[in-house]
């Protein structure tokens, strides 16, 4: 069974930045594709960054340029470095794993396995 947690959420000021981490343990074929999402109060989930065993990666449009998904080398821990924030990415942020990526933008029903969420502060 795969486990994730997140850490490293907090409140910034606008232009700061902030580093999430997830802790990956269980089966790695089951959690070859990571990704991080984000939901707000009343809103859907929706899907930040994902990152494939190949290295492939997929950004949100509104986070490309500022945010980096990466991953150790063991693969169990990733990262969200998320750099020049903005109001708008305040959220609660998700870890999610699946064994493979799907093309395109993720949907939550493409990740079988979630972390409890950081909750992530930006204000102006």
């Amino acid at each position: 069974q795969v486990q994730l947690v997140e850490s490293g959420g907090g409140s910034v000021q606008a232009g700061g930045s902030l580093r999430l981490s997830c802790a990956a343990s269980g089966p790695s074929n089951s959690r070859k594709c990571m990704g991080w999402f984000r939901q707000g109060l009343g809103k859907e989930r929706e899907g930040v960054a994902t990152l494939y065993t190949t290295g492939k990666t997929y950004y949100h449009e509104s986070v490309k340029g500022r945010f980096t998904i990466s991953r150790d080398n063991t693969e169990d821990t990733v990262y969200l470095q998320m750099s020049s924030l903005k109001p708008e990415d305040t959220d609660m942020y998700y870890c999610a794993a699946a064994r493979y990526c799907v093309s395109g933008s993720p949907d939550t029903g493409d990740f079988p396995y979630w972390g409890q969420g950081t909750q992530v502060t930006v204000s102006s």
